[in-house]
């Protein structure tokens, strides 16, 4: 059993395979004793109170706990704890006092959905046991059902909390955490991410100290400049060693994710929507559920920590057709010809493309309306019949008939003043009445707490997927929000905004992937500005950046890979000199970097040379013959391109036949190291065979040795695929 409640002394024990979760009730609260190593046992002893007040009150007349010094399992604001809460609520007298005790729990099999919500899944029920703790404020009649969600083979704890209003009134609920934890020192390191447009998911490392750390969003996005997640470490922790405590927030919008070192030297983790644009009217008898949050242990390092979290996310978060398998090798018209094509010029691509072996080519942005270039026709999703007589289907036909299917760029969330639905429904952005609108990149956000939006937006792609043979979309949303308005809401429930456009967003998604189920979408946001797992769930895979540049993709590929699968990560080769930083780059390098994701180009196929095309051809048929392997396989991070001159990775199949390693060099030492790559994950007894070299080796020689990697060429790069060969 993965969840065991003992009633004789109030303890909640949930077990994964390699961890362990430990609670316990006393006097009503629900306090937190342990995460970490397996154990088992009658932990009680853990729990240590030693009165240190320093100001703050004591429950009960003095003689209960000291609640800002103990650790507690969901923390509420208004009592006595003055640490960061879980749950703030305002009264219908006021006050902002939430007081919950546990009055209940009960285990269940299996994992239920979230209403509404994007939320990890289970195919069976014997693969997860869910506990669920019943609290309630005896005053406000608020009760709050806590969800441990226990997936014990993935090693991963989800948990999320609904909040249901039994009284007669209605309350306003001003902050609700997914999660939160407890912790009895401080005695970590932080690992946060940061970027912006083309510069996604930089990683820093830094001791924890007194204080709030937090990363967070209130751009109605996830957002290019913090993703939702958070990862604690021991101090020494490294890939292959060490603690490694991970959370990632199953959501797209705004959101916070905290670590806060008291003045007693504990630590609090808080991860959920973001309270500084949030509040929700909760009327009498309704409900509330926060976003799932997704939590992994791993006592061996970072490298188990992220395989945990890519492995759930791969397996048991998204869905459909392309889930366990390669997706198409494809070729995206963006940097082949922006906003200047025409169908012949088109068609012309497709043509290079099925004699490059490229299986899928993809229409950006410009197909539509009457738009040549940003300003204009978001929201006018018909096609442009003077670039494009015939329509779609013409390409279309064309290219399936020399086996090469076709994909589609929309930004169905988008609408520009100069529209024909603008001037139709100047009301349908968010916007508030006395207020300019500002544009960015020419457009405005689509009021997605609107059914009637949300209705014509999936009818508006549904249409031109049902006529035009489409079998890729790319889902992009290029702005973040200002004047956030829903005009239909109420001046009382703007605060509301935010999570109401998300779960008007994943119900336009979820209807299409109900329709269209042999789609593969794929969201974008300027590249990886919603690269979230709350859009994994409907699309398998992300456009991971705007920058293409291979060099610059090593940092961003490396940070991405902290947290998310691979096959989410989509990753192309484009032209040289890279059209945004000019950097030259060999070709074999720029196969070797985009290889470790959903496989694809950014250029134009018919200025290639003869040359180009060749590798192009060589390329494609290496990405279908190892794809499936790269999708499934284990990843292991080897170098560090942010403090190191150089990137180095190797992904290993599950039954460890094959490994498929890359190295580039990003900076040149005169007289370089003796620089070698020690591999991971192999079979140290098993001989494996270099494809390229027909050199032989030993897994343990290959491991711990590893092999001599180029030390004298800026930007050059070594691709190693090894196979079993005994």
């Amino acid at each position: 059993m993965s969840v065991i409640f003992d009633q004789s002394n109030g303890q909640y024990s949930l077990h994964t395979k390699n961890y362990s979760y430990i609670m316990q009730e006393k006097e009503g609260f629900l306090l937190h004793l342990y995460w970490g190593k397996k154990i088992f046992g009658d932990c009680s002893y853990m729990f240590r109170e030693q009165g240190r007040a320093a100001f703050s009150p004591r429950m009960e007349n003095c003689d209960g706990f000291i609640l800002d010094d103990i650790p507690l399992e969901y923390p509420c604001w208004g009592r006595a704890d003055m640490r960061t809460p879980a749950l703030e609520i305002t009264n219908p007298d006021g006050s902002v006092i939430v007081d919950l005790r546990v009055v209940g729990r009960r285990i269940e099999k299996g994992k239920q959905g979230i209403k509404g919500l994007p939320a990890v899944y289970t195919e069976n029920e014997s693969e997860c046991e869910t506990l669920v703790v019943e609290m309630l404020d005896s005053v406000s009649n608020i009760a709050v059902e806590l969800y441990y969600c226990v997936l014990e083979d993935y090693d991963i704890i989800t948990r999320y909390t609904k909040i249901i209003n039994k009284g007669d009134s209605e309350v306003r609920i001003d902050a609700a955490a997914s999660a939160a934890v407890d912790f009895d020192h401080i005695k970590f390191d932080v690992i946060s991410n940061f970027g912006t447009h083309c510069r996604e998911r930089n990683i820093e490392r830094a001791p924890l100290t007194h204080g709030r750390y937090i990363m967070s969003s209130r751009r109605g996005a996830s957002s290019h400049v913090h993703n939702p997640f958070l990862i604690l470490t021991s101090p020494t922790a490294d890939e292959v060693s060490g603690d490694a405590y991970g959370f990632v927030l199953v959501y797209s919008g705004n959101f916070t994710a905290e670590i806060a070192a008291t003045q007693f030297d504990s630590a609090r983790a808080v991860i959920g929507l973001n309270p500084d644009s949030f509040c929700w009217t909760l009327g009498a008898g309704e409900e509330f559920t926060t976003p799932e949050c997704v939590m992994s242990y791993s006592g061996e390092g970072l490298d188990t920590l992220s395989y945990n979290f890519s492995r759930v996310f791969r397996e048991r978060l998204a869905r459909g057709k392309y889930r366990d398998v390669r997706r198409p090798v494809l070729l995206n018209s963006w940097e082949a010809c922006y906003f200047g094509f025409d169908s012949e010029r088109l068609i012309k691509i497709g043509d290079s493309c099925a004699e490059l072996g490229i299986e899928l080519m993809v229409i950006d942005d410009g197909w539509f309306g009457k738009r040549n270039n940003d300003n204009c026709s978001l929201g006018d999703w018909y096609v442009n019949e003077e670039k494009m007589p015939g329509g779609i289907k013409r390409i279309s036909d064309h290219l399936n008939a020399k086996g090469v299917k076709l994909g589609i760029w929309f930004e169905p969330e988008m609408i520009s003043p100069d529209s024909d639905l603008y001037r139709a429904h100047p009301d349908w952005c968010l916007h508030y009445d006395n207020r300019p609108r500002s544009e960015g990149r020419y457009q405005l956000i689509l009021d997605l707490t609107r059914q009637d939006v949300c209705d014509y937006i999936y009818e508006s792609v549904a249409k031109v997927l049902r006529e035009g043979g489409i079998s890729y979309v790319k889902w992009d949303f290029n702005r973040n929000m200002s004047e956030a308005g829903a005009m239909l809401l109420g001046k009382d429930r703007q605060r509301e905004v935010d999570f109401r456009y998300y779960l008007g967003l994943y119900s336009v998604l979820e209807r299409l992937n109900e329709e269209f189920p042999d789609v593969l979408f794929e969201s974008c946001s300027g590249g990886g500005g919603r690269f979230d797992a709350g859009m994994l769930y409907y699309m398998p895979q992300v456009w991971t950046s705007d920058n293409s540049d291979a060099i610059e993709r090593l940092r961003i590929q490396y940070g991405t890979s902290l947290v998310y699968p691979m096959s989410a990560m989509s990753a192309h080769v484009s032209a040289s000199p890279n059209h945004q930083t000019a950097h030259v780059t060999p070709f074999d390098t720029r196969f070797t970097v985009a290889l470790t994701g959903s496989f694809g180009y950014e250029l134009d196929p018919t200025a290639l040379s003869s040359e180009e095309q060749q590798k192009v051809r060589e390329t494609a048929e290496l990405y279908k013959e190892y794809g499936e392997m790269l999708a499934k396989g284990r990843y292991h991070r080897l170098r560090d391109p942010h403090n190191e001159p150089c990137s180095a990775w190797c992904t290993v199949s599950e039954d460890k036949s094959v490994c498929v390693a890359g190295y580039v060099l990003t900076h040149v030492r005169l007289y370089g190291n003796n620089e070698r790559v020690q591999l991971r994950g192999l079979d140290p007894d098993a001989i494996y065979k270099e494809r390229f070299t027909g050199a032989t080796y030993r897994g343990d020689q290959l491991m711990n040795f590893g092999l001599h990697a180029p030390t004298t060429l800026e930007f050059h790069s070594i691709l190693w695929i090894l196979e079993k060969i005994d």
